[in-house]
């Protein structure tokens, strides 16, 4: 044990790495839930959505039709890359309601 440690009284290293261990498996339950959300952003009035999972991984884009039709490329873009990125914040938000309680407030 390193110096000047002064371990809570009435409580072992037994039973820190009890609740070490508990608290361990409830993050990767919460993790594995994760894994199976999903949240979903759109953009330019539903003419791009985009689908995330809880862990940040993009599960579709669907592209409506008719913004194809004017060919404006960099209008598709820009709607691409801004439901692409609220999804992502929406998704890090989700992870943070529950993964934060159980890791104390660090980032993930």
């Amino acid at each position: 044990m390193a110096k000047g440690y002064n371990r809570p009284k009435g409580q072992s290293s037994a039973g820190m790495m009890g609740q070490l261990q508990k608290l361990q498996e409830q993050l990767q339950i919460a993790q594995d839930q994760l894994a199976q959300e999903t949240v979903s952003a759109s953009t330019g009035g539903g003419a791009v959505t985009v689908v995330m999972t809880g862990d940040q991984k993009c599960q579709s884009i669907v592209v409506d039709p008719a913004v194809l039709e004017d060919n404006d490329v960099e209008m598709l873009q820009d709607l691409l890359l801004t439901a692409v990125n609220a999804a992502l914040d929406k998704s890090r938000e989700l992870a943070s309601e529950r993964l934060g309680p159980l890791a104390g407030g660090l980032p993930f």
